[in-house]
């Protein structure tokens, strides 16, 4: 059984979800690890350099062109991250009984160990709040602290697939801590928001941005 196969909820084993790039996969695991000698370890040296080489195309964008830039990079991840979701989701068949707090859970550890092919901890804390650690992330030995901001655009389009799946939801997320601040995990929060607390997530989104610009025009 691979990493992102287990959990030891019931419903877990009921969640069907797709693949996401479902052919590229195919063609990888029948016909390059299958057959040839092929080193998948390479492919984590060959993601970390497209993840570095979009942290300085936010940066540079940001520099030269300020708020229109970072708002153009902005919208090109968004798409990504809802079309990553929209794959995942797609024919997703949900058990009976599942919660909206169960459905969030699982459809980041899908997210997680395999979009981000991370390590991941998860934890339904209660109906208004599940959680998770990330245990290993491929980006925690190059990144430094404040490049996990990138991370927020792909998963705001990510939450926009859940919304477009699920309807309303009335969960918020927030990045607690993270590995490449110094911390032994990543740990992220879904929560129930309360009146007043429904654009949390945005809000910090948008505290990043203004705090970009400005490292940008130093």
């Amino acid at each position: 059984m691979t990493h992102w196969e287990h959990r030891p909820e019931a419903k877990w084993q009921k969640f069907q979800f797709k693949q996401p790039y479902a052919k590229g996969l195919k063609r990888l695991k029948e016909e390059v690890l299958a057959k040839t000698d092929f080193d998948p370890a390479t492919l984590w040296q060959w993601g970390t350099m497209q993840a570095m080489a979009l942290i300085e195309v936010l940066k540079d964008c940001e520099a030269r062109f300020g708020a229109e830039g970072q708002q153009v990079v902005f919208g090109a991840l968004r798409k990504i991250g809802l079309d990553i979701g929209r794959q995942v989701l797609t024919g997703t068949k949900i058990p009976d009984g599942l919660t909206e707090a169960e459905f969030l859970s699982f459809y980041a550890t899908a997210l997680n160990r395999i979009a981000y092919a991370s390590l991941e901890a998860p934890r339904i804390d209660s109906e208004t709040q599940v959680s998770f650690h990330i245990l290993w992330c491929p980006h925690q030995d190059h990144y430094q602290a404040f490049d996990c901001r990138v991370q927020r655009y792909f998963v705001q389009g990510m939450l926009d697939a859940a919304r477009e799946f699920w309807g309303n939801l009335g969960f918020q997320l927030r990045f607690d801590y993270t590995i490449p601040a110094g911390e032994e995990t990543c740990h992220f929060t879904f929560w129930q928001a309360a009146e007043g607390e429904q654009a949390k997530w945005a809000e910090y989104t948008a505290i990043l941005e203004r705090k970009a610009l400005e490292r940008a025009r130093k």
